[in-house]
């Protein structure tokens, strides 16, 4: 009875991760059953009346009265930093070109005030669509309220706003996490001393550290023996000489056996610092993925070992077409998560890749095939005529 006592707020912490997890899989199942359902039914309709099919195609395909001309988008993020973000922004324009529309990137340099400042520049310069990347709730609530007010639409990436109308879209920051400390501890034989890199202050960062959590009572024998973690405009740079200073702490051999890095920034310089103190033993896990990340993981003996990741021109493109699909008066979920990948060194073939290549490796990778509507075939087109 008391070893049940004991285990009791164990069980409890897992049942609610689980739960999570859980959760985020069946909302991502019932948004992707609806669209197969109206599928199934049109499919039955053109059975029944090959006119009646024809004229709905036409009518599916046609562009809304609103997108028939240009429109304007604004992209704010709370920081670019490293390539993960270049991509994402590479993603961005990339949909909005096709679409024939134009995109104005704002950077608050991790300013929530200036990237909330930003948000009412483009309500007054009437915007068709906003687009943040990051940012929280506290800051961002007032004038995004004032945007969907305004009848602009608002999707937002990884970020904790959570008001009608407005699309949330994330990389299941559980599952991120969840699956690059699964492995780790699998390598590690479920015992070995670590060192993880984390900073607070960003709503996936949050809710990583809660697996994060989990995860040091699921495994007790794997001790975090440091921890530390600065987002910078030198990132990648900063870890590196703080992950220096812990190798000098540690210096034998044994003393530290992997990393845990909660970003792909982090990972760089962890790695960066291993590799020139000559301690190639110590394994970095990291979460989020460039071509320049995949370089680095298929070096030779490299540290760093696996990471999990979504596309991040992906996640933008993904982020645009929600935009549009508001813009043109259609439905849109209020969150969606892109499905995240495990990506191991071992996973991956001699040559050197880059990211456009990996779904040739990594089943699923960069495929998300959502908020795609009929007209924007005929859209991208129509733009390509000009």
């Amino acid at each position: 009875m008391k070893r049940f006592k004991a285990l009791s707020p164990l069980f409890l912490l897992f049942f609610t991760v689980f739960s999570i997890l859980t959760g985020c899989t069946n909302e991502q199942d019932a948004m992707s059953a609806k669209p197969a359902n109206e599928t199934k039914q049109t499919n039955n309709n053109d059975a029944t009346s090959s006119n009646s099919s024809t004229a709905a195609s036409s009518e599916q395909a046609a562009i809304p009265e609103k997108l028939k001309k240009p429109v304007k988008i604004a992209a704010i993020m709370q920081l670019s930093i490293g390539t993960f973000s270049s991509q994402y922004i590479a993603g961005v324009k990339e949909q909005v070109q096709k679409f024939g529309g134009e995109v104005q990137i704002y950077n608050a340099d991790n300013d929530l005030t200036k990237m909330a400042s930003y948000v009412e520049t483009a309500i007054t310069q009437n915007v068709d669509a906003i687009l943040l990347d990051h940012g929280r709730a506290d800051a961002l609530e007032g004038p995004v309220k004032k945007a969907v007010a305004k009848g602009i639409p608002v999707v937002a990436f990884d970020n904790d706003l959570n008001i009608p109308g407005v699309t949330v879209i994330d990389q299941d920051d559980y599952s991120l996490a969840w699956k690059t400390l699964k492995t780790l501890a699998e390598d590690l034989n479920g015992e070995g001393n670590i060192v993880t890199i984390w900073v607070g202050g960003f709503t996936p960062m949050e809710r990583r550290h809660v697996i994060y959590e989990a995860f040091k009572k699921r495994y007790p024998n794997i001790k975090e023996i440091a921890k530390f973690g600065t987002a910078s405009a030198n990132t990648a740079l900063d870890t590196q000489t703080q992950m220096e200073a812990i190798l000098k702490k540690y210096p034998n051999k044994g003393d530290i056996d992997a990393v845990f890095a909660t970003w792909d920034e982090f990972a760089k310089g962890a790695t960066r610092a291993i590799e020139q103190a000559g301690r190639t033993e110590i394994k970095v896990y990291g979460i989020d993925l460039s071509d320049e990340d995949l370089q680095m993981i298929q070096k030779p003996n490299s540290p760093w070992v696996a990471t999990t990741a979504t596309d991040p021109a992906e996640v933008g493109r993904v982020q645009v077409r929600f935009a549009y699909q508001k813009i043109a008066g259609e439905k849109t979920p209020n969150i969606y998560s892109l499905e995240p990948h495990l990506v191991k060194r071992s996973d991956l073939p001699d040559k050197q890749v880059s990211m456009s290549d990996l779904s040739q490796y990594i089943p699923g990778w960069g495929q998300s095939n959502v908020a795609i509507s009929p007209w924007m075939k005929t859209l991208e087109a129509q733009v390509n005529k000009k």
